[in-house]
């Protein structure tokens, strides 16, 4: 396995976006995101715990969601598949994922839960606290036989995480859509977006998340994650994301490191691809829209995997989204375009 650490610059950006404008029509690039979408309520000012937040605004959120409306955001091509409630936040969130061009054919209402709410904050110490409201929320009650089986056979991948394996019947839901999913020659994408509060236990957490690990064409995990997966190892020794993280099928494993940018992982080669600097605000959704960035690239040409060069300026790419996310407050309203992102890149090479 070749190893590469040097720097790539941004100046194959006009490449690049060549490349992502590439396909031959919209469903060769279609992305199908699976999960949750939820109502985030967000202190109105930061630094403080959810006892102290002395009032609270309600945000769109969830990883799938946000992964599906940043990939319309680059000009892509996406579709979101999940449940919500027969309720306000419920239709709120719907007409979000549809004013941003996301394909909503794949959702559904549920009339006894009601639509899952989270309330989250960014204490002082800089760690995010969490309180979620899903006992149960509607999209732990998706059904098998809900699912848009024909527009899950039409993506060129299929992106899902972890969360909507907690609990019956979503978890079997998931099983069954990304059996399709593979069945229909579509590459699986995995990011675990691990949430502790949400899992009966650690062990659970742990035991879940790897459930499905070997059935993933690509991964994206955190450092954090790593820690967490293999019992506490070291998340910078690339013998311990090897020996323990990658499986046989699996073609390429994305480690992120926040702003420092990510690390590679393939059957030939490895190696870090730097951060786009810019000045952080919240970093709610950058992880999201790092996924974005990755995945819409893949959409256009799924053979980036197999050439280095072209992958470095693809994981390049999706740094730039992340980093243009911080900037701003919230993760949908914070997602960037294409043309946002290739400006930062070719303003980072000629300064």
């Amino acid at each position: 396995m070749a190893d590469n650490h040097n720097p790539t610059s941004g100046a194959g950006s006009k490449d690049l976006s060549a490349s992502m404008d590439g396909g031959s029509g919209a469903y060769d690039r279609l992305v199908v995101c699976f999960g949750e979408m939820l109502i985030d309520f967000v202190p109105t000012v930061g630094g403080v715990s959810l006892a102290e937040a002395p009032a609270f605004k309600k945000a769109p959120g969830g990883a799938p969601a946000n992964v599906a409306v940043g990939i319309s955001r680059l000009g892509g091509s996406s579709a979101f598949v999940g449940k919500l409630g027969d309720d306000e936040f419920g239709y709120m969130l719907a007409n979000i994922l549809k004013e941003n061009n996301v394909d909503t054919s794949g959702v559904r209402y549920d009339s006894t839960a009601r639509t899952a709410l989270a309330f989250v904050t960014l204490r002082a110490d800089g760690e995010r606290e969490f309180l979620f409201f899903r006992h149960p929320s509607a999209d732990m009650l998706l059904c098998e036989s809900e699912l848009d089986k024909n527009l899950i056979k039409q993506g060129s991948i299929f992106h899902y995480g972890s969360i909507s394996l907690i609990a019956e019947p979503c978890r079997s839901t998931q099983l069954a859509a990304m059996n399709l999913a593979k069945e229909s020659g579509s590459i699986l994408s995995y990011d675990p977006n691990l949430r502790l509060p949400l899992w009966p236990s650690e062990e659970a957490a742990r035991e879940g998340i790897m459930s499905i690990w070997d059935q993933a064409d690509i991964i994206k995990v955190s450092d954090d994650e790593i820690t967490f997966l293999t019992g506490g190892d070291d998340h910078n020794d690339d013998n311990v994301v090897l020996e323990k993280l990658f499986h046989p099928n699996l073609k390429l494993l994305i480690v992120t490191e926040g702003s420092k940018g990510c690390r590679y992982y393939t059957k030939e080669f490895k190696g870090r691809v730097p951060g786009v600097k810019t000045k952080a605000v919240d970093t709610t959704g950058a992880g999201d829209s790092f996924v974005s960035g990755i995945l819409n690239c893949l959409a256009a040409d799924q053979n980036l995997i197999k050439d280095e060069n072209r992958l470095r300026e693809a994981l390049l790419f999706a740094n730039a989204c992340g980093a243009l996310t911080v900037t701003e407050r919230g993760a949908i309203p914070a997602l960037p375009t294409k043309e946002a992102a290739l400006k930062l890149l070719h303003n980072v090479a000629a300064s």
